[in-house]
Parts: C-alpha cells; sequence; structure tokens
C-alpha cells in the first residue's frame, strides 16, 4: 500500500510560470470557469456517441455493473471509472470504434429495504440513486455513451432476464428443489453458497454483513452451472486475467479425479464415498458423514440422537469457508452406527462432523488418519486406530508422528501389497516436495520414479472396484449448483406458474415480460415466502396449457442473473425483437477490456462466463465461448486514515468536493497518477493537490507561450527537443497501452518541466516547442479533458481535441544518439562510458578496457571475461 503517490511528482517549484514579458497578461487555472460548459458542449454535439464505422477496428470496455445506492459514489469508485475513460478516450483518438457504456444493476435488497424504511416505491428510489450516479460520471467527465444507458430493473430488461431463464428452462439448466439452503433473518431470503461468510466474532454474515445467517430447507431454484464445469475450467486458459482471479475460479470449482467406493451401513443402506487416494481404502479407521445428509438421522443410535441432533445444530450456523478451513480444530460426534468397508469388510464407527459438505462429493467420507493429515487429528482426538498402508521408503515398520502423503509402497492391504503408488507427491510443489524428501533422506528423484510408475495402486483399485461392482473411477467438482431464488419482492420475477394439472409451467415467450405488481407493503412477513405471495390478484392466474386457475411463482430472480448478459445488451440496447440484435452483438463482442473488483471472482465472474456458454451451445451465434477478453481488478482507494470509505465511519470523500475544490481534471489525473491500478493506496489531500500545481503549470505554459508568439510560426530547429517529443509519445502510448497509468501521467509531467526550462530559458521560440505544446494537449487529453479542450480552442484550433488523431512518432527520431554504458568489474561498478548509440559490441568492450580506471583493476584484459547488455551494461569478471 502507498500513503500517496507511488511516482515522485517531478519537482517544480512555484504555483505559476513566471512569465518572460510581465506586460502580457493571462487568466490563471481557474477550472470552475470552463468544466461545466465543455459538458453541456460534449453532451449537445454527441461527441462520444458510439459510432461503428465499417473499416475500423472496434474496442469494447466496460466497467463492472453498478448497484447504484443512496449514498453515491466516493473518490474510491472513480479509481475503476476515470482509468477506463481515460483508456477508452486514448483508444477513440486512435482511430478505434469504441463502446463504452454504463448503466445499472438495479434490482437489489439494499435498495428494497431502503424503500421499506422510508415507506417509498423502490422505483421511485432506485430513479433517484441512479439520477445522483449519472450526475457524478457527468461531472468527473467520463465519455459514457447515454444513449446505450440500461436499467436491470426495468420490464424492457428484465423481459430478456425472463427470456434467458426459460432457455435455461427449456435446457434443463434451470429447476427447483427442496434442499438446505442459507437463509438471512434480516435479508428474509436465501443466499447462495458465494454470499455467506464468518463474521469475526465466528457468527454468520450474509454478503451485506448481517448476523445471523443459518441453514434452512426451503424449496428454491437453481442454475445447473456445475454441467458446465469442465468449460468453465477449460476457457481460463483462452482468456487474459490475473493469475489470481483464475486460482480462485479454479479452486471454486474443484475438480478432482478419483474413485467413488460404495461403503454400506450394517443396515444395508449404500453409502459412497469419493476418494483422489483409492490406495489409502484399506487404511480406513472411520467413515465421516456430514451433518445436512439425510442418512444422519437413520442411521443414528437412540443413545446418540440428543448429542447428534445439537452437533446438527451448530453445524448450521457455521459457514462453509469455516467448515473447510484448515485451520481450525475438526469436530465431530459419533452416531453409534457402523459402516462396512467393501475392500476388507471391516465395520468402522460412523461420525457426523461438520468439516465434510454435503454438497461435495457424495457428503460422505472415509477417514485414514494414517494418509491424511486432516483425519490423523480427528483420529488422536477421538482415540481412533492408525493404520499405514503406504510405506514410505526406508521405512521400518516404526509409528510416524504425523500422516504420511507422500510417495511409495502398499502394505497392510491384502492382494495389493507391494505396489507403488505416487500418494500425494504429484499435487506438492517443489519445496514441499523437497521437503518431504529431506525427511526421508531420499533424492527427489527416487520419489519421482516410484510417482511415474504406470501400474500403480491407485490404478488398480480403481480397476478393482469397477471389477467388483463395488465402485467407480468419477470426477467429482467442490462447485454446487447456482441458487437463483430469492424471497424478496425488488427482482425480476421467475415465469414460471403452478397448475394443479400441469404441474410447472413455464410463462409462454409472448406473455413476457411478467412485470412485477405496485404494492404499497413490500416487507417480508416471517414466514419464508416472498412478499409477492400477497399480491394474491397477480399469483392467481390461468395456466398457460390447460386454462384452469394456477398460481405464479412468487420467488424472484438473485440480481446477479440480470448481470450475467448485461454486456450484451448494451451492443444494441433499442433492439426490441431480442435480447440483443444478432449482427451489431458480433460486431462488439467479446468484451475487450472488463475492469472491475476482485470480490466478484466467484459470483459474477462466473455467472457470466457460465450464461455466455449457455447462450454459444444454445446456437444464439456469440462469437466464442468467453465474455471478457481481458480483466483488470483495480485498487481500493482507502481514507486518509487507512480504513474503507463508508458513511458510517463518516470517512467517504466524495467526487463533489474534489471537484469544488480542485476541479474534474485534478481529480482525474491525480486518480491516475496516485498508484499502480492495481495496487491499494490512501487517499491523500496533498496529492490531489499536486495534480492541480501541475494542471495550473501546463495551463500558464500553453497560454503564455502562445500569447508571447503572437501568431508567430517558428522555423528554427531543436533537434534534442524533437528527440524528447518522439520519446514522450512513444512512451506515453505504451504507458496506455499496458495500463500504466501513473507512469504515463509522471512522463507528461517530466515532459511539461523539460518544456516549463526552454522557457524560462529563453529557447522556446523553435518549431519543435510548439509542435511539443500542442502535442503535449494530445497526450493529456484521456487524462485531463476539460483543461486540453479548453487549451485547445483558445490556441486557436477547431473542433474538439476529443476527435483528433492521436500523436504518432518516428522511431529514428526517437532513438538516442549516445547512450552511458555502467562499467563494473567483478560486479562492482567503477567507472562510466559514453558511446554513440549504434556503437558495436567489440568496439564497446575495448573502450571500456582501455579506460584508465579499469586498468587499475584489469591487469591482462585478454584474460578478462567481458559480459555485455548492449546500450546498457560491461561487466568484466578477472576471478
Amino acid at each position: 500500500m502507498t500513503r500517496s503517490s507511488s511516482t515522485t511528482e517531478p519537482s517544480v517549484s512555484g504555483e505559476r510560470i513566471p512569465s518572460a514579458r510581465p506586460d502580457i497578461q493571462i487568466p490563471p487555472y481557474d477550472p470552475g470557469s470552463f468544466e461545466d460548459s465543455w459538458r453541456e458542449t460534449w453532451e449537445r454535439e454527441g461527441i462520444y456517441h458510439t459510432r461503428e464505422i465499417p473499416g475500423r477496428p472496434k474496442f469494447y470496455c466496460l466497467d463492472f455493473f453498478p448497484y447504484p445506492s443512496g449514498e453515491g459514489l466516493s473518490v474510491g469508485h472513480c479509481r475503476n471509472y476515470i482509468p477506463t475513460d481515460a483508456f477508452s478516450r486514448f483508444m477513440r483518438m486512435r482511430g478505434y470504434n469504441v463502446l463504452h457504456p454504463m448503466g445499472w444493476d438495479a434490482f437489489g435488497e439494499p435498495t428494497e429495504n431502503k424503500a421499506i424504511e422510508l415507506r417509498q416505491s423502490p422505483r421511485l428510489l432506485t430513479d433517484r440513486f441512479t439520477a445522483n450516479y449519472k450526475r457524478q460520471m457527468r461531472l468527473v467527465g467520463i465519455s459514457f455513451d447515454w444513449s446505450r444507458e440500461i436499467d436491470s430493473s426495468k420490464p424492457d430488461y428484465y423481459r430478456w432476464t425472463q427470456w434467458f431463464f426459460l432457455l435455461l428452462y427449456k435446457r434443463g439448466l434451470a429447476y427447483r428443489a427442496t434442499n438446505w439452503q442459507w437463509w438471512c433473518p434480516v435479508c428474509q431470503t436465501t443466499l447462495s453458497n458465494q454470499e455467506v461468510h464468518p463474521g469475526p466474532n465466528g457468527q454468520l454474515l450474509c454478503w451485506r454483513d448481517h448476523p445471523g445467517v443459518i441453514k434452512k430447507q426451503i424449496p428454491a431454484w437453481f442454475f445447473r452451472i456445475t454441467a458446465y464445469a469442465d468449460q468453465l475450467l477449460d476457457g481460463l486458459r483462452e482468456i487474459d486475467w490475473p493469475a489470481r482471479i483464475k486460482l480462485m475460479q479454479e479452486n471454486w470449482i474443484g475438480r478432482s479425479e478419483g474413485v467413488e467406493i460404495v461403503f454400506r451401513s450394517e443396515q444395508g443402506h449404500p453409502m459412497p464415498v469419493f476418494t483422489t487416494r483409492p490406495d489409502t481404502v484399506f487404511g480406513v479407521t472411520f467413515v465421516v458423514i456430514a451433518p445436512e445428509h439425510e442418512l444422519v438421522r437413520v442411521l443414528t443410535t437412540p443413545d446418540r440422537r440428543a448429542a447428534v441432533e445439537e452437533y446438527i445444530d451448530r453445524a448450521a450456523r457455521a459457514s462453509e469457508i469455516e467448515r473447510m478451513s484448515t485451520e481450525r480444530e475438526k469436530t465431530g460426534v459419533f452416531t453409534g452406527a457402523y459402516v462396512i468397508n467393501p475392500l476388507n469388510g471391516e465395520r468402522v464407527p460412523l461420525f457426523v462432523a461438520d468439516y465434510v459438505l454435503h454438497g461435495y462429493g457424495t457428503g460422505i467420507v472415509m477417514g485414514v488418519p494414517g494418509h491424511d493429515q486432516r483425519d490423523f487429528e480427528f483420529a488422536r482426538k477421538y482415540d481412533l486406530p492408525i493404520k499405514l498402508v503406504i510405506a514410505p521408503p526406508g521405512w521400518s515398520g516404526e509409528p510416524l508422528p504425523a500422516a504420511y502423503t507422500g510417495p511409495g509402497h502398499m502394505v497392510n492391504s491384502g492382494e495389493f501389497d507391494g505396489l507403488p503408488t505416487p500418494g500425494d507427491w504429484l499435487k506438492l510443489g517443489p519445496s514441499e516436495r523437497q521437503a518431504l524428501a529431506d525427511q526421508w533422506h531420499l533424492e527427489t528423484s527416487t520419489l519421482d520414479r516410484i510417482a511415474a510408475a504406470s501400474d500403480n495402486g491407485i490404478a488398480a483399485i480403481g480397476r478393482a472396484v469397477e471389477e467388483r461392482g463395488i465402485g467407480r473411477r468419477t470426477v467429482s467438482y467442490r462447485m454446487r449448483d447456482w441458487l437463483i431464488s430469492r424471497q424478496r419482492y425488488w427482482g425480476a420475477p421467475i415465469p414460471i406458474i403452478y397448475c394443479e394439472r400441469c404441474g410447472e409451467v413455464p410463462v409462454p415467450e409472448e406473455q413476457l415480460p411478467v412485470v412485477l405488481p405496485e404494492m404499497d407493503d413490500i416487507a417480508p412477513s416471517g414466514d419464508g415466502l416472498s412478499p409477492l405471495a400477497r399480491a394474491t390478484n397477480w399469483v392467481n392466474t390461468t395456466c398457460p396449457q390447460c386454462g384452469a386457475p394456477a398460481r405464479r411463482e412468487t420467488d424472484t430472480m438473485g440480481g446477479f442473473a440480470c448481470s450475467s448478459w448485461y454486456y450484451l445488451r448494451f451492443t444494441s440496447p433499442d433492439y426490441q425483437d431480442g435480447p440483443f440484435d444478432p449482427a451489431r452483438m458480433r460486431f462488439w463482442m467479446p468484451v475487450d477490456l472488463y475492469v472491475g473488483g476482485a470480490e466478484h471472482a466467484v459470483m459474477h465472474l462466473l455467472y457470466a462466463r457460465f450464461w455466455y456458454k449457455v447462450m454459444h451451445d444454445a446456437g444464439l451465434g456469440v462469437p466464442g465461448t468467453e465474455p471478457f477478453r481481458k480483466l483488470l481488478n483495480q485498487g481500493m482507494v482507502l481514507a486518509p486514515d487507512g480504513q474503507r470509505m463508508s458513511k458510517s465511519k463518516g470517512n467517504v470523500i466524495t467526487p463533489d468536493e474534489m471537484v469544488a475544490r480542485y476541479g474534474a481534471d485534478s481529480l482525474r489525473v491525480y486518480e491516475l497518477f496516485m498508484a499502480p491500478f492495481e495496487q491499494d493506496v490512501l487517499w491523500s489531500d496533498e496529492g490531489i493537490n499536486g495534480a492541480r500545481r501541475f494542471l495550473g503549470r501546463v495551463w500558464d505554459l500553453v497560454l503564455r507561450t502562445h500569447a508571447e508568439a503572437a501568431g508567430e510560426r517558428f522555423t528554427a530547429d531543436d533537434p534534442e527537443l524533437t528527440r524528447l517529443l518522439h520519446q514522450t509519445i512513444r512512451r506515453t502510448t505504451r504507458d496506455l497501452e499496458r495500463f500504466h497509468l501513473n507512469t504515463m501521467i509522471a512522463g507528461l509531467m517530466e515532459f511539461t518541466n523539460a518544456l516549463t526550462e526552454r522557457y524560462r530559458s529563453g529557447r522556446w521560440r523553435t518549431r519543435p516547442f510548439q509542435e511539443a505544446t500542442e502535442s503535449l494537449l494530445l497526450l493529456l487529453a484521456p487524462a485531463a479533458p476539460f483543461l486540453a479542450e479548453e487549451l485547445w480552442h483558445r490556441t486557436g484550433h477547431t473542433g474538439s481535441i476529443h476527435q483528433q488523431p492521436w500523436p504518432s512518432w518516428d522511431e529514428e527520431l526517437a532513438r538516442e544518439r549516445t547512450v552511458t554504458i555502467v562499467v563494473q568489474v567483478n560486479g562492482r561498478v567503477r567507472d562510466r562510458l559514453e558511446v554513440e548509440a549504434d556503437t558495436p559490441a567489440d568496439v564497446v568492450q575495448s573502450r571500456a578496457l582501455a579506460l584508465p580506471k579499469i586498468r587499475q583493476y584489469v591487469a591482462d584484459p585478454s584474460a578478462a571475461q567481458v559480459i555485455y547488455v548492449p546500450g546498457r551494461i560491461i561487466n568484466i569478471v578477472t576471478r
């Protein structure tokens, strides 16, 4: 984290540049005197209206769909919107067709709760909130094409969200089931697994940080995202996303290859377990079942029922993240029942334990304490046997202090004794492998050979269980299906009707949208049903198939449904015959740059990929199978006290305050300059004031030299400035292309300083200087659009600066004529050598060896080894 700027602002003394002509007065930089008029002009003239000009390349830049809250935007939100705006402006000037739209992910519980509190319509609140967001975005100069604005809470949008629901339903990817669901008593609705997390005191919180989340058995709608698990994993190889986001999705999907082995209770109930280590099955000394599993109450003996029920109740208050934590002590309760191992016929005790999840694998796991550290600790705690069935290399039969997970040979495993097995060796990283090898005083190559054996224990057990009809080789996933139901009012109604004759009936497409009814009271009633259940005139309808009386589904869809396809609607928001115009959608998709917070890694980003893949398979004509080509996550802007900005803490800094004090361009430049884009940073008033001073210097420099030139066009040359100009254009362009926005601003500050120094020394009346000041405005336009536009017109130009072509550079003119080579002897700097940039390597080496300072350390140049990094460094090694 940086406290202010990560790049030091080049030092220039004084608030204003001293004038060489006191008789010529220029106005001070006062952004408030012109920023409003340019906002109006740009909007009136539609210069940011999206164009689809044939023959030009396209660039689709998209910010995450924002949820408009009553608090409005903070300067932290601007950390996202200002950089993407600067980049979009840059791409327009480069001649691209640019789509940079904005809309509102407007359904959701915060607005609904606020509406209940204020006794107002959520529709009216949403319109008020979105209008404020839009005002603030215009205030800071974001060049969105507002003609494409969309709102997910309006029927003309959620009509198509419902259409996509029906598409999923028809393809067997939407279904209703009664399962254990997370329930928030404050929100009065079900939650998906991703929306629950442990709080600071161990209590469970919903994604809105409400306490008291528990599990209840509730009928709900799901999307079968698990059907696309492999496609979602494979697609990660195609996209340019941060490695940590890809890893989070990989871990969330949690693909594991293994074997399902069917144990049985003493009463004969099949109890399949999934394991990636079937080679350890002879080491099973207990079996563990998830608290939610339906067999728990069936198999628990009467004398153990009270203890088991108490444990189940406690487990219902723990999040899955907490339950699966490797740092948390494992707990369980004996059910009184026993299970039979089908490989050796042994009778082992059945425990209920919350570290087993009902939705992961089969909800039942075998306990192998000799070869799983979690099971080892559990066995020690409950005094259960620990059997070693994989012998480490060189093992002589002694008890082990911990579970052994490395490669070895099967023992105590009947007919399978002696088979080699890789253990968890292939899952270990290099350092973990080395530590294991050191523990057993072996070379890693020895363990590698064991792990590479083709006829190993894992394969042999897999074949055996299939041949004996007691299991199968299979793949398991950690990811569960996506819970979409919400028992709230403010959401897209689920387009399903229930008929006593026909059962579950989808609403016909021609009857979409199923519009939310207006209700005076939208507060949850506490009975687990949506407030829509009380809208009897809306609920009671007729069956589309038989015409008999029927009832509508009263659950609404969670907001992530609406945000799973909005990026497609932006391509043609005026299209009425489908969710998007196929031709215009194909012109713009996929999104070239998608920017937003990393907190959506396993929610929105996963869901949107799933929907897009379904669209591809359904033949909707979407290009490719991934919607977002490149993803960037912005760092967080923290308050000066180091905390997250929040209204309750009273530390929120708004763009309104900053624009009023410093101007929109100062806010923009500071947001770009404060730190690398992905890095968290503390807000600094000193930092934004520094940005304001920099823009004031640009203002003074451009207007002063323009006034003093009095319309004269200079012809004198300045090769050094020409080279610096072309280098600056190259550097700025490359920094923007790489999204290195802080160094882009730093480069323009340095360039401004160089021009200022020429003005002060009287060396500015040259042709390159006039070219340089004009180019400075063009290069600064994406970052400081108001100042650049104002100065562009004050210096006699016509047309908007934002519709001018981006400056180009000449590589030959940008090339340095001379370079300074650092000369080292045995790695220590001893001298420096200045040579022509294109000097051959052998000439550089001979000149370096001939330097007097170098001769002091190199007695015999002919015996020295010379390492040369062209244009940078030469190292002479004498030993």
